[in-house]
């Protein structure tokens, strides 16, 4: 990333700022008095998390929770242990989370929380101890009807499982519904590590449609291999697309004739990453925006596709797999260059709305097959393109700003009826 542009652009907080003033024009003149909500978040807390270390010694991280809107229901959002952490960026994805899931009309608010820590640095036994000891700093303002957290980068099913453990300890009784993302015996759903990457790839396979992409043959540049561009990389593959380029923290390799991205998965599940995969060239990571595509999938952090950057890609569609990974000055060049973008807040959906599903599930103790999850989500996720292609069309707008068009409207109706507190 060009250094100057991120210092003069510095906080996904301000991307999203200026993606609410873009929408505003486009609002209900009735809802206009409500959209402030939307520009500042209802709670924010910070906690300090001293864990003691394997060594004997006592060590300090920073931790947050940041609640943005509950007009439409308890927050939702991840958990993120990373060590660029902070409090602009959880506001900025809590804030997403608000907007994503008024998008797929879920019955939430958004929220986010994370601690700044480089998780790979700390022992298994270390993460519990912060896991734990974070959960209970946080635990005042968490809860089934209140606020659920899930997993995102850094964390995964266990520590779900322990934050779900400390919270019932806390409470006196188990109490699955506090958080998603957890394993599967421990009131977990099926289908949950998958759905961010399957949401991707449904959401960029009705897209494909519309602007008359052939998926087969396509070439497909994947940045980040996690639990979402692996998954949304293999769909892609099964559909006979080429994923032609890969990019992860260890490199980025690429193979003109396209990767077996299974035999991809298992390599990087042994050897933590993509550089040394056989049968690939290991080219510059800078390279990777210039590789010819015909889709382009950032899945990795936020604020990777700069000005400079949108100038140079070749792809004709943009599945946006991470929260915030287009720079609004970058996208108005990407939509000059007649490049579709399928926004964050709708294409990587998917988790939140199996999520959802998770929390329904944990409420009834009644648990449904992978089979009706993936069929339950898929329809979600084609309905939430149609609504958004459809205001589009209406609005004669790009998909992010209708999408940002029809969350806000929901959003702040529901402020709107709710009313304010006291009159």
């Amino acid at each position: 990333m060009s250094l100057s542009y991120e210092m003069e652009n510095s906080g996904a907080w301000q991307t999203y700022l200026a993606q609410i003033n873009r929408v505003a024009p486009y609002l209900e003149e009735d809802l206009i008095p409500f959209i402030n909500t939307l520009k500042r978040p209802k709670r924010a807390l910070i906690v300090d998390v001293p864990i003691v270390m394997d060594d004997g010694s006592i060590q300090h991280f920073e931790g947050y929770r940041v609640q943005h809107n509950l007009s439409r229901g308890p927050g939702k959002g991840g958990i993120r242990y990373h060590p660029d952490v902070e409090l602009n960026e959880v506001m900025a994805l809590s804030a997403w989370m608000t907007i994503k899931t008024a998008v797929l009309n879920l019955p939430y608010g958004g929220a986010k929380g994370g601690i700044r820590v480089d998780p790979r640095k700390l022992s298994p036994r270390e993460l519990e101890r912060l896991t734990r000891r974070f959960t209970t700093e946080i635990s005042p303002i968490i809860g089934p009807q209140i606020d659920i957290p899930a997993p995102d980068v850094g964390t995964n099913a266990d520590i779900m499982g322990w934050m779900m453990d400390t919270y019932s300890t806390i409470k006196g009784h188990t109490v699955t519904g506090v958080v998603t993302g957890k394993p599967v015996h421990l009131g977990g759903s099926l289908g949950r590590v998958r759905a961010t990457g399957r949401g991707v790839f449904v959401t960029g396979l009705e897209v494909a449609k519309k602007i008359n992409l052939t998926l087969e043959g396509s070439r497909i540049a994947v940045q980040g291999f996690g639990n979402v561009g692996s998954e949304a990389a293999y769909l892609f593959h099964k559909a006979n697309a080429k994923v032609v380029c890969v990019q992860d923290h260890t490199g980025t390799i690429f193979n003109a004739d396209g990767f077996d991205v299974k035999q991809l998965q298992d390599y990087v599940a042994i050897h933590k990453g993509v550089a040394g995969f056989p049968d690939a060239t290991l080219i510059e990571d800078e390279a990777f925006w210039t590789v010819e595509m015909d889709i382009l999938i950032p899945a990795a952090l936020e604020g990777q596709i700069t000005p400079e950057r949108a100038q140079k890609l070749t792809a004709k569609l943009v599945l946006e797999g991470a929260n915030g990974p287009t720079y609004p000055e970058a996208e108005d060049i990407l939509l000059q260059r007649q490049i579709m973008i399928v926004p964050d807040v709708l294409c990587n959906a998917g988790g939140v709305t199996v999520s959802y599903f998770e929390w329904v599930q944990d409420m009834a103790s009644y648990f449904w097959t992978e089979e009706e999850i993936n069929e339950r989500l898929d329809k979600l996720m084609i309905k939430a393109v149609e609504d958004v292609w459809h205001t589009a069309d209406d609005k004669d707008c790009s998909l992010r700003t209708a999408a940002y068009i029809l969350a806000c409207e929901r959003i702040l109706k529901a402020r709107k009826e709710r009313g304010i507190f006291p009159g």
